[in-house]
């Protein structure tokens, strides 16, 4: 689990890196919710994708 993203924090999803950058809106749990640039805003289980912190 991913316990160093915090809600602000800029992150990737390596899996999926055509979404662009997204920034975390809020996390709950094993939960974020993430606004991705081209993609929008979606909720990761971050149990399960590993996001990358980015610095922007």
């Amino acid at each position: 689990m991913n316990l160093d993203l915090e809600p602000g924090d800029f992150v990737i999803n390596p899996l999926n890196k055509s979404w662009g950058i997204g920034q975390i809106q809020s996390i709950i749990k094993n939960k974020a919710t993430v606004n991705f640039e081209n993609k929008g805003k979606l909720v990761i289980n971050i149990e399960e994708i590993i996001l990358e912190k980015v610095k922007i």
